[in-house]
């Protein structure tokens, strides 16, 4: 069809409108937003919108599952704080699920070699401390270097030296010095524990010296009553007593040789030979009863609590359990008299596995047990802390045991444990110990099989 056009202005007007038309025609329209909504100005701009590479940490943390394992059990002071410190992880961690399994210390003992060497490790893990255990396992490479994360949260500040010297270990697993591999959030040490309302039946005082717990324990013979509960069919209680015994002709270079094989130890020198004559002089006298192998250590604990014996030698990690189970008769503490060493040492180690899949939450879970309120529950459940509140203890008897620890410490008489210098030397110690008992080795030959294996070990480090 052809157009005429009046004039050019005319044709120009149309031409223009018609191309208008054509690019309205041809274009996308852009949709608009209901009537009630925000004027764009409004809304939120763009930047402030969270990118979808920072989303992902929270949507990975849904899935997390973060494992823990130890063996206090609850009513134990550190049972009650660890499980605090859980519940406040938790409460923390909302979109963390958490998986706790209460072991027993010879599950962990008998199987933490091997679960640590695979991709079922837990995050968090308690091990015994020494050269046995955590030094080896740190050797193997089974353990995270935590020296880095232990100076940037301040942990350094609350573990003292002393407290340190468990959880460091050399390229040969020797404690004391190296990177730091664990922490400990409380003290221990082994003492007497025992029944006043005995005591007073029989008249008697608590010992000053080795030759008046002697005494006390000759009385108790005398009336027909086994004076000490000892569970030696669990191996590690009995290498205890024996090694309080040793420690009375032990100095600071008998431990340190023994534990960190700082120098050679003659295993027939004066401690370890006074220690063993004197322990089978107690076997013989009746002190541990006639059955001691045939008892394992939870019988013997709870033989102890029913009033059944009046004197029990163990450590710190069972006050609290005391306190909470004993109402029947009134109970005290006494550390073996007449001398300045004592075994015990900062608590067992949380370890970080090298193969844990959750390490950062490890490290904040550490950070909340070694906090304040954790600290000072610990402290009021009859534990050893060691970033409490002290003012806020309440009972008189946690005050005497904090009170007996802190003698051992300013007289730096901490002597470790004497199962820790070689793996696998607490079988060693222990069987040999349940051969003295039922009298099948003599004491020079029970010296001759407890060295060989130190010295065996001590010669792979030189």
């Amino acid at each position: 069809m052809q157009i005429k056009f009046s004039n050019k202005l005319t044709f120009i007007f149309v031409l223009i409108l018609m191309v208008t038309l054509a690019a309205c025609g041809s274009a996308t329209p852009t949709p608009q937003p209901p009537s009630d909504a925000a004027p764009a100005e409004e809304a939120a701009p763009a930047e402030e919108a969270a990118p979808a590479e920072e989303a992902a940490p929270a949507a990975e943390e849904e899935q997390r599952v973060f494992k823990i394992w130890h063996y206090e059990e609850p009513g134990s002071a550190t049972g009650d704080a660890w499980a605090r410190a859980q519940e406040i992880f938790e409460e923390t961690h909302p979109n963390v699920t958490v998986e706790f399994e209460l072991k027993t210390f010879e599950q962990i003992q008998q199987t933490a070699q091997m679960i640590l060497n695979t991709d079922e490790a837990p995050d968090v893990m308690e091990v015994n401390k020494g050269n046995a255990t955590a030094g080896l396992y740190s050797k193997q490479g089974l353990l995270t270097d935590l020296t880095d994360v232990a100076e940037e949260r301040g942990w350094n500040d609350l573990l003292g030296t002393s407290l340190q010297t468990t959880a460091r270990y050399d390229e040969n697993g020797i404690m004391g010095d190296g990177p730091l591999y664990g922490i400990t959030t409380y003290g221990e040490f082994v003492m007497v524990y025992y029944n006043k309302d005995m005591f007073d039946e029989y008249g008697l005082e608590v010992p000053t010296s080795l030759e008046e717990f002697e005494a006390v324990a000759d009385t108790f013979v005398e009336a027909g009553v086994v004076p000490i509960s000892l569970g030696a069919g669990s191996v590690w209680p009995v290498t205890q007593n024996f090694y309080e015994l040793a420690l009375y002709e032990g100095d600071r270079d008998m431990v340190e040789a023994y534990q960190l094989f700082k120098s050679d130890l003659d295993f027939h020198g004066p401690a370890f030979t006074f220690g063993a004559e004197r322990f089978a002089e107690h076997v013989a006298k009746g002190y541990y009863g006639d059955n001691a192998n045939g008892v394992i250590q939870d019988d013997a604990t709870a033989a102890f609590v029913q009033g059944n014996f009046p004197m029990m030698l163990t450590g710190s990690w069972e006050f609290g359990n005391f306190q909470n189970q004993i109402s029947d008769f009134e109970w005290g503490i006494f550390l073996m008299p007449g001398k300045t060493f004592n075994t015990g040492s900062g608590g067992n180690l949380l370890v970080v596995p090298e193969s844990a899949q959750n390490k950062d939450l490890a490290y904040e879970f550490l950070d909340i047990t070694l906090g304040e309120e954790v600290q000072t529950l610990m402290a009021n459940a009859g534990g050893i802390p060691i970033n409490a509140d002290l003012s806020q203890i309440e009972n008189e008897k946690n005050k005497e045991l904090n009170e007996a620890f802190s003698t051992i410490v300013a007289n730096d008489g901490l002597a470790f444990y004497p199962d820790w210098p070689a793996p696998g030397y607490m079988d060693v110690l222990g069987g040999a110990l349940q051969q003295l008992i039922d009298g099948s080795i003599t004491t020079d030959a029970f010296l001759d099989q407890i060295a060989g294996p130190w010295q065996d070990y001590k010669s792979t480090l030189e």
